[in-house]
């Protein structure tokens, strides 16, 4: 299968598409006037808690305050740091000094907690990474659990315990893993998960990796000793760095730029992050047209934006964001068929299911999502939609969750959303119609 991963830098915005078999099959974007905060790492302030929603405000310096679940605050690692008699490491000191223990009585060696004690206190510093970006009129959600994803392994400083992919599942494969894991003698603390990337890598690679990461935590960690609260001390990675990441893998046969600028650095990443032999498969496209013209991408780009999509057999989906979720309805259109309507419904449903799994990973839509399926009666029909589905939403970099198909044809479903949708950074709300999308007659 043949792979492509397409990007289009401007002064204002950089798009990636990803084809599979010359087919748009991911697409992401990235824009000046909305930078994103995912995986930043703040040093933050408590400006408030709130027991009863099981939350704390913090204070990142940001317009918004973020949201931090107490659950997320009570980091095990912190709770390690009570249990050391000897000296505490550089690292543990500095969670000593970021996150102090609260003061309590009769807390010795083998005391525990009193369960109803809150693991934050006002105005106390935290150090806090963004896992979803402010939404609405919502902050960003925090947590203390931070991590830094490298391209095989992601880095845990704060958490003590190794794990594997679950999408890894041959067991001699993931015993190779586990030991490569125990030989990095280099760790002080914190732990590893192995990335589905990592299959078939060598330890050398895998262990660079890990190096690079401790390494990036040894900078961050030194700087939010430096700095007042509240303040940045680590920044995410662009788009172009994370292709080079997560999306410049060994099935990609060809990797195209459109800045020339940006194509040197692309290459320096690369190389740096990969390994010489990766740079042969990025290439600079000169024009004369431009570069999703020439591969037939703008014009299926600008269909990610209409509610209709319509599917081969004259068949169409419905896609409509609401407030609270998102609808999807199938529907039969111009289909045609001599079977029965059973056959039919069954046929649209399986030529639907992989579509709306794809238009959900274009659309960027995330939260709550009810699809209503053309009614089926036969319970093998109904298996096979979902099976169908749930393959596809496995490609899916966000994760997912699907119910069984309801007697009424519906199918619920969560897709993880970690930020704004592709639609809502290239559109705003009319402000004539306020959000309706039609024209009053009188």
């Amino acid at each position: 299968m043949s792979k492509e991963i397409l990007i289009h830098v401007t002064q204002d915005e950089r798009r990636v598409a990803v084809l599979s078999e010359g087919k748009l099959d991911d697409f992401y974007i990235e824009l000046e006037r909305h930078q994103s905060m995912l995986g930043n790492i703040y040093k933050g302030k408590v400006e408030s808690i709130l027991p009863s929603i099981n939350g704390a405000f913090v204070n990142i310096g940001q317009e918004k305050n973020g949201f931090l679940y107490l659950t997320d605050a009570d980091n095990p690692f912190l709770q390690d740091i009570e249990r050391i008699e000897q000296e505490p490491s550089t690292a543990q000191k500095l969670i000593n000094m970021l996150i102090p223990k609260p003061e309590a009585k009769g807390l010795g060696n083998g005391a525990k907690k009193n369960k109803n004690e809150l693991p934050l206190k006002k105005d106390q510093e935290v150090l806090v990474q963004v896992v979803k970006d402010p939404f609405g009129t919502k902050g960003a959600r925090l947590t203390t659990h931070i991590s830094l994803a490298g391209r095989f392994v992601v880095y845990m400083p704060m958490d003590q315990h190794n794990g594997i992919s679950k999408k890894i599942d041959k067991p001699e494969e993931r015993q190779r893993l586990r030991d490569i894991l125990k030989s990095f003698t280099f760790l002080k603390s914190g732990g590893f998960i192995v990335r589905t990337a990592s299959v078939e890598q060598g330890d050398r690679e895998i262990t660079r990796d890990a190096k690079f990461l401790t390494a990036m935590w040894d900078r961050v960690r030194n700087l939010s000793k430096q700095k007042q609260a509240p303040a940045l001390v680590y920044k995410e990675y662009d788009l172009i760095w994370k292709v080079v990441r997560d999306l410049l893998k060994d099935e990609v046969d060809r990797l195209i730029i459109d800045s020339q600028a940006e194509y040197v650095k692309l290459r320096k990443f690369a190389e740096t992050l990969i390994g010489k032999e990766v740079v042969e498969k990025i290439h600079y496209h000169h024009g004369p047209q431009p570069l999703f013209e020439a591969k037939n991408v703008a014009d299926e780009l600008e269909k990610i934006y209409e509610p209709k999509v319509y599917l081969r057999s004259g068949a169409y989906i419905v896609i409509e964001p609401t407030e609270g979720l998102i609808v999807v309805d199938v529907n039969s259109g111009r289909f045609k068929t001599k079977g029965t309507p059973e056959d039919a419904a069954f046929a649209v449903n399986m030529e639907a299911a992989p579509e709306i799994a794809r238009q959900l990973r274009l659309r960027d839509l995330g939260g709550i999502i009810v699809i209503d399926f053309i009614d089926m009666n036969r319970e093998d029909h109904k298996r096979k939609v979902l099976h169908i589905l749930r393959e596809e939403l496995a490609k899916d970099h966000a994760k997912t969750e699907v119910n069984r198909i309801s007697q009424l044809g519906l199918v619920e479903m969560t897709r993880a959303r970690t930020g704004k949708t592709i639609e809502s950074l290239k559109f705003h709300t009319c402000p004539y119609c306020e959000g309706r999308g039609r024209v009053k007659i009188d």
